[in-house]
């Protein structure tokens, strides 16, 4: 046993384009892995906070977005590593091209198929992106550096702006941010007595 696990090691250490195949399979697993730990606990919560039906509707709810979310991410995963392994073996040399071309090509095909989930993890993609996309353009300097905390002033911005989308242009928002800020915003204005005071919404 000890020298067909020996063996199994040896065979998992190979250098070469065996490790790159590897690679991608093993990239195929961690997608697969961080898809349902990422999106069982968020669905778990979002669903039993937010959605009517029965208990049997409510876990059929959860086990779809998280075979989704993990389905998903898996198959970028794979898709992304092993095209940038095939455009590394077509060429060698180190390019910068190679990852944002997989990327797109794996993000059209994968994340590019419209569903709540695969909303999500574009708009949450996509918002980290425009965050270090400000900071690099700082770090390149073509933007200077900021004198004070720019912080404060960024969450200033996009508070200001999402609550006037929400007051004004709610349509245009996103169902689930738009039924969390309903909650906060509008629905703490409605009682009738102590009990949807304190104890329930509505």
């Amino acid at each position: 046993m000890a020298e067909a696990l020996a063996a199994v090691n040896k065979f998992l250490a190979s250098p070469g384009q065996l490790k790159s195949l590897l690679a991608v399979i093993k990239g195929l697993r961690n997608g697969a892995v961080y898809g349902a730990k990422v999106r069982f606990p968020h669905a778990l919560v979002m669903t039993f906070l937010f959605r009517n039906g029965s208990l049997q509707s409510k876990a059929q709810a959860i086990m779809e977005a998280t075979v989704t979310h993990s389905k998903n991410l898996a198959q970028f995963v794979f898709l992304y590593k092993g095209l940038t392994a095939l455009m590394a073996l077509l060429q060698p040399q180190p390019s910068q091209l190679h990852s944002p071309l997989a990327a797109f090509i794996g993000g059209y095909l994968i994340f590019g198929k419209y569903n709540k989930v695969n909303e999500q993890i574009n708009l949450y993609v996509m918002s980290r992106t425009v965050y270090a996309l400000a900071r690099l353009a700082v770090k390149r300097g073509y933007v200077s550096e900021p004198r004070g905390p720019a912080f404060p002033w960024f969450a200033a911005v996009v508070w200001g702006l999402v609550l006037w989308l929400f007051e004004y242009e709610g349509d245009t928002l996103q169902p689930s941010l738009r039924s969390s800020m309903t909650y906060l915003y509008h629905d703490s204005n409605v009682w009738t007595s102590l009990k949807n005071f304190l104890w329930h919404n509505k």
